[in-house]
């Protein structure tokens, strides 16, 4: 049996609001790392650091010179950045001192 379109809609409205959720909870968890890695005192310009973590993200994905890390997937495209980002991050404050940031 087809599902009626209000009931897809319906679907569709929670999704968003999982990946609203998921999204808000992955940022909050480089900004943390990203700060006790004490990227929020460099004075940086913000399309220069997205290049520097595009970078990040290619590194351990992989793409540069058969680097090791390529775990993510990416299945998701350009927007998938975030994983590997967070992934990338989470090594540097390992190497910082910090300890059970999950």
């Amino acid at each position: 049996m087809k599902k009626p379109s209000s009931r897809i809609r319906d679907e569709i409205a929670k999704l968003q609001e999982q990946l609203k959720l998921a999204e808000t909870r992955e940022a909050e968890r480089i900004g943390r790392v990203a700060l006790k890695a004490g990227l929020g005192e460099i004075e940086i310009d913000e399309a220069e650091l997205q290049a520097a973590f595009e970078q990040v993200t290619k590194r351990f994905r992989g793409g540069q010179g058969g680097e090791k890390g390529g775990t993510t997937g990416g299945k998701r495209g350009t927007d998938d950045s975030s994983s590997a980002m967070s992934t990338a991050t989470v090594a540097s404050g390992a190497n910082a001192g910090s300890t059970g940031e999950a």
